[in-house]
């Protein structure tokens, strides 16, 4: 088997390689927020999927709607303290609905199989704290899908679409240089991340946070409507930057195999 001279993929999780439609941080964002009586419309709580989630949850409260919802509810203007709160409370939320929503999103396990029989390395990094992961890493390995390395939101001092987080799974994983590596993602902050790292950059248009249906809800939509939900999410990934744009991780074979030849032309990211 020939030796590829990607010298890593990072791989986002939720809407990437599992969890197709980026189902389980709406589900539990939504139930938080109605107990705290703001009711979140599903796109509020997916306009900044891909962060880390204290970062998610600051961003909702600073939403205008949101903002003097939370005042007409409880009186004063949200507080760090509220973000505090909001986010411990998400965070067991966040570990039972993410561990309801662990299933690999097909053609996951093949790629990285195939990816490490050529000598790459296999790295990931999430908005999801290391306990709302806890669950997630052993049932992703029981289906064929360890990462050598999960760095996690919380873990380096400022997340996405900072480059810190990528940078430290490079760092962990000896792969260098960022031209040769592969961020995939299929969140616009997660585009951010791989490009400030200085990688080539993938983004997903259909699994994931874009559309944000399971795949069932999605091969069900008339063929037009479901064609222009993923050409939404096609868009808003491509003016983040990315290099290239599929559907699936089960598509990215031949954008990884021009990556290479790209790479082996000399050629960088940009």
């Amino acid at each position: 088997m020939t030796q590829s001279p990607i010298q890593a993929v990072v791989f986002d999780w939720a809407g990437t390689m599992i969890d197709f439609g980026c189902r389980a941080p709406v589900k539990a964002l939504r139930e938080v927020f109605a107990e705290a009586g703001i009711e979140l419309t599903e796109s509020e709580a997916r306009a900044d999927m891909g962060k880390a989630k204290r970062d998610h949850v600051r961003a909702l409260l600073a939403m205008p709607r949101i903002a003097a919802a939370w005042r007409a509810r409880h009186g004063a203007a949200s507080t760090e303290a509220d973000v505090d709160h909001l986010h411990d409370a998400v965070e067991p939320r966040m570990r039972v609905a993410a561990r309801d929503h662990a299933m690999l999103i097909p053609g996951a396990a093949a790629l990285v199989a195939d990816l490490r029989g050529r000598g790459v390395k296999i790295g990931s990094t999430t908005g999801y704290t290391r306990p709302m992961m806890a669950d997630i890493l052993p049932l992703a390995a029981s289906q064929g899908y360890a990462p050598d390395i999960v760095v996690c939101a919380g873990e380096t001092a400022q997340g996405r679409p900072s480059p810190l987080m990528m940078w430290k799974a490079l760092v962990a994983l000896g792969a260098w240089p960022a031209r040769a590596c592969v961020k995939v993602d299929d969140a616009v902050v997660g585009i951010g991340e791989g490009l400030e790292a200085g990688a080539w950059t993938i983004g997903l248009s259909a699994s994931g946070n874009g559309v944000g249906l399971e795949q069932e809800a999605l091969t069900r939509l008339p063929v037009a409507e479901r064609a222009a939900r993923i050409e939404m999410s096609s868009k808003a990934l491509r003016e983040a930057g990315a290099h290239y744009v599929v559907e699936s991780v089960a598509d990215l074979g031949p954008v990884l195999a021009d990556i290479e030849a790209r790479i082996e032309r000399g050629e960088t990211p940009r």
